[in-house]
């Protein structure tokens, strides 16, 4: 019996895909070569002690309120319960100066302070009047003139000022103080963007302006309730998920897929548009290793550019974080990095192939807003610092000394923090891949995203709008445009150009 449509890989960007293709009239199976569940790093678990629920991978939603995927979708009708911190974003420091972002801009301005503060204020006044086209813009397949085109020309020309710098010089050139400078360039480090690296002010103003108008949310329960309410939207649609169905090779006849190959040598027929929510080179070296793939497209993925590695450790306390600043104590989201010197610090030691000795934190407050990831007046704690993806005498020789220096960070911001220490899980880089084959040397991001590897790069040219060289076959992961966040974009708009090619 054919499967109709088949997506490899139930992460955000694979589910959407294939809720989309299924509400369109295809019957759509999913293959996940996970033996127990769907989501991919999109979960949670008990992962320390019993009623500590921890996020496997992402753990807060700042792209939740702008994702036409998820409007589309309204997971919130499939059962999803959003909660929030009263501060959405928080950079303190140890010499005791923080500045913070929040949803309502006067209380992120009096944060700021002084004339930073109405810095931020006027910043804001912009952003929110041209956010829904500027999102609809930088979100939907490139080129995407027709968002742009609703951009007055002012609008266009100030965000091309902002995208061409880089985080440190638009943060000098907006703010005065330092607590104030360090926000924006600290938030593009949640990807492999350095302060001076060229480009890398737009996501970091991005993720900045995102906090501020939606929040970072936080999913009741743990991160894979978003999984759970994309399968419930799936399976409404009459789409199946596969559990540990693992894809080996896409088998084509008449220049057509006809089946996809597991790995236990099963085909799964195909009638219909295949997408893959898989690392890029996976798709094209190995699934498509029956297609004549050029060898310049050979060359590309087998050099593709990878973002840096990931090193979380997950907590359970025995109570809050004891952090000297109030707002920390508020927040979702704390970031440790002292300031724009120590931040370019430490990307240069990262991408010297270094441990970091002060690594920089994102640090994940999930139970602050949600009591229901742990027992009665205790909480969750979730944080990672960027790495390289291997070390010289591999992780087991480094894990625990680098876990007890990021607990050293945050014990400089939060004397006492250790006391409160109940257990901890450390996942390393090889952990990650380990868990989720996309997760290649722990990177989260779908590959790096300097600006060579963004927009008509992405993955590669000119197959930058999810088409593959192979006809019926689709990229739908974070490895296509937009990239990295949980926004489930990719697997919305290469499902469109599938069923674009189809005449749906």
């Amino acid at each position: 019996m054919s499967a109709g449509a088949v997506v490899i890989g139930s992460g955000p960007n694979g589910l959407v895909a294939a809720t989309v293709l299924a509400r369109a009239g295809l019957p759509v199976t999913v293959l996940e070569q996970h033996p127990t569940r769907a989501g991919g790093a999109l979960g949670s678990e008990q992962a320390t002690l019993p009623g500590f629920v921890h996020d496997v991978g992402a753990g807060f939603f700042p792209f939740r309120h702008a994702s036409p995927a998820f409007r589309a979708l309204d997971l919130e009708g499939a059962g999803l319960e959003w909660a929030f911190a009263d501060v959405q974003s928080c950079h303190p420091a140890p010499d005791g100066t923080v500045a913070s972002i929040s949803t309502d801009d006067d209380v992120t301005a009096a944060s700021f302070g002084g004339k930073d503060g109405d810095a931020w204020r006027r910043l804001m006044r912009w952003h929110r009047a041209v956010e829904p086209r500027l999102m609809a813009a930088l979100l939907g397949p490139l080129p995407g003139l027709g968002s742009m085109a609703r951009l007055l020309p002012f609008d266009l020309f100030r965000f091309a000022a902002i995208a061409l710098s880089s985080g440190a010089g638009f943060a000098r050139r907006r703010f005065a103080g330092e607590a104030a400078r360090r926000v924006l360039p600290g938030l593009a480090l949640h990807v492999d963007l350095g302060p001076e690296d060229r480009f890398s002010a737009a996501l970091g103003y991005m993720l900045g302006t995102s906090a501020a108008v939606g929040g970072n949310a936080i999913p009741v329960g743990g991160a894979g309730a978003i999984t759970d309410a994309l399968v419930r939207r799936l399976r409404e649609a009459g789409g199946v998920v596969r559990l540990g169905a693992s894809a080996e090779r896409i088998v084509f006849e008449a220049g057509r897929p006809k089946a996809v190959r597991l790995a236990d040598g099963e085909d799964v027929p195909v009638n219909g548009p295949v997408l893959a929510d898989t690392d890029a080179p996976f798709l094209y070296l190995k699934l498509l290793a029956d297609v004549g793939l050029s060898g310049r497209i050979q060359r590309r993925m087998q050099r593709f550019p990878r973002a840096w590695g990931t090193f979380k450790v997950d907590w359970a306390l025995g109570g809050p974080v004891p952090w000297t600043s109030d707002e920390a104590r508020r927040a979702a989201v704390v970031h440790a990095g002292d300031s724009l010197d120590d931040l370019t610090r430490f990307t240069a030691q990262v991408r010297g192939g270094a441990l970091p000795d002060h690594p920089y934190l994102v640090i994940g407050q999930q139970s602050v807003a949600d009591p229901s990831r742990a027992p009665a007046g205790q909480h969750t704690l979730w944080a990672y610092s960027r790495v390289p993806s291997s070390v010289e005498g591999g992780w087991s020789a480094h894990a625990e000394a680098f876990a007890d220096r990021m607990e050293a960070r945050i014990e400089g911001l939060a004397p006492g923090f250790r006391q409160q220490i109940l257990a901890r899980r450390i996942v390393t880089p090889r952990d990650l891949e380990a868990f989720d084959p996309n997760l290649v040397g722990g990177d989260l991001s779908g590959g790096s995203n300097v600006w060579t590897n963004q927009l008509f790069f992405r993955p590669v040219f000119p197959y930058f709008r999810y088409r593959t060289p192979a006809a019926g076959v689709y990229l739908c992961s974070s490895y296509a445009h937009p990239g990295a966040g949980v926004h489930g974009m990719c697997g919305f708009n290469a499902a469109h150009a599938a069923l674009a090619d189809r005449g749906l």
